[in-house]
């Protein structure tokens, strides 16, 4: 078997896995807005001034160092909207030069004039897999507007959300637990189009009634058999990054959607705001000892190559 690192890691504590979605970036090209620009106010863990850098191959493999990274899914990382094909090149590019990414996630907005031109020049490239586009959400949960403009209820989003299936594309989902309701009603009515929760769907409330909240809206979109989960990036805003309250939402997760559409992710370098990537990987590890080999297998990498069809 071959890594990223081009070497076999046979320490006991090593974990082999597929890195479901992380993100490269240089900083250099001007192409991130929200690196290289204005700070966003809202960004879900607070600052953000540590991101604010050149990510690169070589970056990703000194933080993965200690395990056994098979392969990994660039998932696309706010470049700049007016070139969306250009990310695509990019990562197209660093897999020629470094052996990864194996896949991409890229973007398009699914309720613009030329979605379809778009996502049909997205789908073009090899290794282009699915299709990362974030519907317009509620800052919270008593300040949902549905079907306004860009939610998952427009019409025209949902013109556009069609298109996945005509390109063979997966959709990865990214929206706080409070929409996965709403995600939920996607998923039944395109049932051939692959689904996969970013980021456990984003337990921010860790009061018991917030995630009681969580648990519910996750229990809805696990109802829907296209759609997966990635176990991924437990990050909160201005508190440290806490083994056994994240323990409980991994194994309320697998608990929800079963093994068997559970995917790992590192989420890197964002994560890296609160723990670093030996650690992470190693805390999840330690999270599901009581798993089987083959389970273990499936949750770290087995899953992901099949969602991603690697």
């Amino acid at each position: 078997m071959n890594t990223i690192h081009g070497h076999w890691n046979d320490s006991p504590d090593a974990v082999t896995l597929i890195d479901a979605h992380h993100h490269l970036w240089d900083l250099t090209q001007g192409k991130h807005p929200w690196l290289c620009g204005a700070e966003e106010k809202e960004f879900f863990m607070g600052d953000y001034g540590p991101l604010k850098r050149n990510y690169l191959p070589e970056d990703y493999r000194r933080d993965a160092a200690a395990h056994n990274v098979l392969t990994t899914i660039h998932c696309e990382a706010e470049w700049d909207r007016a070139d969306q094909i250009g990310e695509t090149r990019w990562i197209s590019e660093i897999n020629a030069m470094y052996g990864f990414p194996g896949a991409i996630v890229a973007h398009a907005w699914f309720d613009t004039d030329n979605a379809e031109e778009v996502i049909a020049a997205q789908a073009a490239f090899p290794l282009v897999r699915g299709i990362r586009s974030k519907p317009a959400t509620a800052p919270s949960p008593d300040r949902m507007d549905p079907g306004a403009p860009g939610t998952m209820q427009d019409e025209r989003w949902l013109r556009g959300f069609a298109l996945l299936e005509k390109y063979g594309l997966s959709w990865d989902l990214r929206v706080p637990f409070w929409h996965l309701g709403e995600a939920a009603a996607v998923a039944r009515a395109f049932a051939n189009t692959p689904i996969v929760l970013n980021h456990t769907g984003f337990p921010w409330d860790r009061s018991e009634e917030g995630l009681a909240a969580w648990r519910r809206a996750m229990e809805v979109l696990a109802r829907e058999p296209n759609v997966s989960v990635k176990i991924s990036e437990f990050g909160l805003k201005d508190r440290p990054w806490e083994y056994e309250a994240n323990r409980r939402i991994v194994w309320d997760a697998l608990a929800i959607f079963g093994i068997e559409r559970a995917i790992f992710a590192t989420n890197f370098p964002v994560a890296g705001l609160r723990i670093g990537y030996g650690a992470l990987v190693t805390a999840v590890s330690d999270m599901l000892a009581h798993l089987s080999p083959d389970q273990r297998e499936r949750f770290f990498w087995k899953n992901a190559a099949a969602f991603y069809r690697l």
